[in-house]
C-alpha cells in the first residue's frame, strides 16, 4: 500500500511553489476582467509568496454582492453556469458550482491519507441535499476507487442497518454522527465492528470523542474543508496513529493572516486562513474564510513535505459552526426580524456529552410556549439546524456586542 497519494505529495518547496505560482498566474489571466480589484494588477509580478499581497482580498461577503449582480457565481467562474455538471446552494444563500470531473474538489488525498482503498466501503453522511458536501466527498472516495453508500443526513436507524448490511469499513460526515449511529447500532444489537476509518469535517473533532472512536477500533481523522474551496487542509497517520497538524493541500496556496486585513503573520502566529484555489473551473483568489489557524514548523512524520496548519483554532469573528452547519450574526438579526417582540438576541453554543447544542436567548415580553415554538420554527428555517429558545426579561442579556457565544472548550 503506497503511502502517499502521488508524487506532487513528497515534491520541493521550491518546485511546489514554482508550478503553483505558474498555474495562479495562468488564473489571472483568465478572470482579470471580472474578479474584484484585480484590473490594475500586474500578473507578471505575481511571482511568489512574497508578492501575494498585493492581490486583493476576497471576502465572503463580496461573494454574496457579486452573486446577487451577477448570478449564479458572480462572473467568477471560467466557463459558463451552463457547462458546469452541478449547481448547488448553501445558507446565505451562496451558489457553488459542482463538477463530475474525477476528483474536482480534490477530497482523494485525505481518503488516501485515512487508508481508505478500492475494495473499501464508504458510508457517506453527508447531505446531498442542495449543499455539495456530499458530492464533494463522494467525488474524492471514487477517486480513490472505494465503493460508496450515499447515506446523506438523519433517519439514524437506516443508517445504523445499511452500515451493517453492507458492512461498511469507513464512514465520512460530522464528527459526531458516527457516534449517534454506533450506538443506534448497539441499541438495535446490530454489528458495526466493520467500520475501521472515518473522515470527519464540518466541526470540531474533540480529544474526548476521537479517542471514544479509538477505543472501538476506529481510525478518525479530520479535515478542513469549505463549499466554496474543496479540500484546504488535512490529517495525516503513521502506523495508525494520528499526526500533529493538517497538511496543507496541493491544489492550494494558504496564508495565514491578521484579522480584518490582508497581512501575512510570522510563521506560528494565529491569524485567519486566506485561500487562492487554483481550480481552473471556479478559481477563487485569497479567499478570507474568516477561519483561525497558525503555520507549524517543519515537516509531517508522514514524510509529506507541503505547509502544515494547526488546524481549525476558531474564527476570526462570531460566526460559528454547529452541528456541521455555519451560524452567522445576519442570520440571527433575520430571526429577530421576523418576530417584532424580541429586542435582542444572543446565541449561545454549548456541548452536551459529544454533540452541539445551543439556546436562542431572546429579550421579549411575550415568554409563552406559543411564542417561542413560534421562534423555534423560525430558527430551525433560517440557521438549518435545531436548537432550544428561552425568552429573558428586557436587559437580561449582556451589554458586550455579542451576538453569538460560543461556549465549547476546543482543547478538551
Amino acid at each position: 500500500m503506497a503511502d502517499h497519494y502521488d508524487r506532487l505529495e513528497t515534491q520541493s518547496d521550491y518546485v511546489r511553489s514554482a508550478f503553483q505560482f505558474e498555474k495562479l498566474r495562468e488564473l489571472l489571466g483568465a478572470i482579470a476582467g471580472r474578479a474584484p480589484g484585480l484590473d490594475n494588477v500586474a500578473i507578471a509580478s505575481v511571482a511568489d509568496r512574497a508578492t501575494l499581497p498585493q492581490l486583493p482580498i476576497l471576502r465572503k461577503s463580496a461573494l454574496t454582492d457579486l452573486q446577487a449582480a451577477n448570478p449564479p457565481f458572480g462572473g467568477l467562474t471560467t466557463k459558463p453556469p451552463s457547462e458546469f455538471d452541478h449547481i448547488f446552494m448553501s445558507p446565505g444563500p451562496i451558489f457553488e458550482p459542482g463538477s463530475m470531473a474525477p476528483d474536482w474538489w480534490r477530497f482523494a488525498r485525505a481518503f488516501h491519507a485515512l487508508g481508505v482503498r478500492k475494495g473499501d466501503v464508504l458510508q457517506n453522511c453527508f447531505a446531498y441535499h442542495l449543499t455539495p458536501a456530499g458530492m464533494m466527498m463522494e467525488s474524492g472516495a471514487r477517486a480513490v476507487g472505494c465503493t460508496v453508500v450515499p447515506g446523506g443526513i438523519g433517519a439514524t436507524e437506516q443508517q445504523a442497518q445499511a452500515m451493517s448490511i453492507t458492512r461498511a469499513t469507513g464512514y465520512a460526515g460530522t464528527p459526531d454522527y458516527l457516534k449517534v449511529i454506533l450506538e443506534k447500532g448497539d441499541e438495535l444489537g446490530l454489528d458495526l465492528r466493520s467500520v475501521s476509518m472515518a473522515l470527519v469535517s464540518g466541526g470540531a473533532l474533540f480529544p474526548s470523542l476521537r479517542q471514544d472512536y479509538a477505543d472501538r477500533g476506529i481510525l478518525c481523522l479530520q479535515c478542513y474543508a469549505t463549499a466554496d474551496l474543496g479540500l484546504i487542509a488535512y490529517e495525516t497517520q503513521r502506523d495508525g496513529e494520528p499526526l500533529e497538524g493538517m497538511i496543507v493541500d496541493e491544489g492550494v496556496i494558504l496564508e495565514i493572516v491578521r484579522p480584518g486585513t490582508g497581512d501575512p503573520v510570522a510563521d506560528g502566529e494565529v491569524g485567519e486562513v486566506v485561500v487562492t484555489s487554483l481550480n481552473p473551473d471556479y478559481p477563487l483568489i485569497r479567499f478570507a474564510t474568516g477561519d483561525l489557524s497558525a503555520v507549524l514548523p517543519g515537516e509531517s512524520a508522514c514524510g509529506r513535505t507541503g505547509q502544515r496548519i494547526k488546524g481549525w483554532m476558531g474564527r476570526a469573528d462570531q460566526r460559528t459552526k454547529i452541528k456541521g452547519m455555519f451560524v452567522d450574526t445576519p442570520q440571527v438579526d433575520a430571526v429577530v426580524k421576523r418576530h417584532p417582540e424580541i429586542a435582542k438576541a444572543r446565541v449561545v453554543v454549548a456541548r452536551e456529552g459529544e454533540q452541539d447544542v445551543f439556546v436562542v436567548k431572546v429579550e421579549s415580553d411575550a415568554a409563552d410556549p406559543e411564542f417561542t415554538s413560534q421562534v423555534s420554527e423560525t430558527v430551525a428555517s433560517v440557521f438549518k439546524v435545531r436548537g432550544q429558545v428561552e425568552a429573558v426579561a428586557s436587559g437580561a442579556l449582556p451589554n458586550d456586542g455579542k451576538v453569538i457565544e460560543d461556549t465549547r472548550e476546543y482543547g478538551a
